[in-house]
């Protein structure tokens, strides 16, 4: 009997987990050279491992993509003072996967678009107490439409989750050639 209500409970948290597929056929449809074009604005909060506000942050995001490979550039403004940028290098094969890297991120960041999410995760290396630590970053983000987006975050460091991140991402200006937030990344 108790072995009988062991597997049961694994089984029932193996089928509570989400997968990206489960979203394929939720439109509109999540690309992110069309979506991340051009200049948006992101505010969000991070939540420490006991779901404690920690900090909320606002941020201005610009994108440019030649095809199926883009630059996105961020500009972080938090409430404690502190101002990060991170300039990511994008790839969104015809598949779906996605691929990108970033100088506070180790290795490759990869993923999978379907219908109107992103999964992917990375290591990001992070600001802790005057050092640098790393995180696994495991980032779900879904489409709302086609000017709005909202990210959620977990952060893991030796399996366990030690804080969350939440944003929404709104589309401002497809015009925008990023050359205003390349510009004030150059002076951070």
């Amino acid at each position: 009997m108790r072995r009988l209500i062991c597997i049961s409970a694994v089984a029932m948290l193996a089928g509570c987990s989400q997968s990206v597929t489960d979203y394929q056929s939720q439109t509109p449809v999540l690309a992110l050279n069309t979506f991340f074009n051009g200049h948006s604005q992101a505010f969000g909060v991070v939540h420490d491992w006991q779901g404690k506000q920690s900090v909320r942050f606002t941020a201005q995001l610009c994108g440019s993509w030649q095809g199926q490979q883009g630059d996105l550039y961020e500009v972080f403004d938090f409430s404690d003072g502190r101002v990060e940028k991170r300039h990511w290098r994008l790839t969104q094969y015809p598949d779906g996967r996605v691929s990108g890297t970033a100088s506070d991120v180790s290795g490759e960041a990869s993923g999978q678009l379907a219908g109107n999410t992103l999964y992917w995760q990375y290591q990001l290396n992070l600001m802790y107490q005057g050092d640098t630590t790393e995180v696994k970053v495991k980032d779900w983000l879904y489409l709302i439409d086609n000017n709005n987006l909202i990210n959620r975050s977990t952060l893991h460091k030796f399996g366990l989750t030690v804080g969350e991140i939440t944003l929404a991402i709104q589309k401002l200006d497809t015009d925008d050639d990023c050359t205003a937030l390349k510009q004030k990344m150059a002076g951070i």
